[in-house]
């Protein structure tokens, strides 16, 4: 008599074909992907805004105290100024614009507490934008 044996089914699952397919896709990716010429994109534009920045009313405090005020958008310059006198003056100059920026320009040897004073003052009469001026580094002597 004659055993015969019989079969296991293969619980594995063969993948070398799915590598080879596999290969052969991504040589022909790597082939014909620089052939390929990239789209042109048509960007929208837009128009310019015609409206001027503002420039700002610059606060210069030097080292011995004494303030100036410089409108940039008039470009006048008040001589020594009090810092009593500074709210009406910046009051009359954003008469016309309340957006327009105030910066404070302090000598580096001038106390903090000085230009904090200014700033202050500024804040406490509602003037919206107030800024430090200050030099990049490259261009001190």
């Amino acid at each position: 008599m004659s055993v015969r044996r019989k079969r296991r089914a293969m619980a594995q699952m063969n993948v070398v074909p799915y590598i080879d397919v596999m290969m052969v896709l991504l040589v022909i990716f790597m082939v014909t992907a620089p052939m390929m010429t990239p789209g042109v994109v048509d960007l929208p534009s837009v128009a310019k805004s015609r409206q001027v920045p503002l420039q700002p009313i610059q606060v210069t405090i030097h080292q011995n105290g004494q303030m100036d005020v410089r409108d940039g958008a008039h470009g006048s310059l008040d001589g020594s100024v009090s810092l009593s006198d500074l709210t009406d003056i910046i009051r009359s100059r954003q008469a016309d614009n309340p957006d327009q920026p105030v910066v404070i320009a302090a000598d580096k040897n001038v106390r903090y507490d000085a230009v904090m004073k200014v700033m202050s003052l500024l804040q406490k009469n509602q003037v919206k934008r107030v800024g430090l001026l200050t030099v990049p580094e490259q261009a001190r002597p």
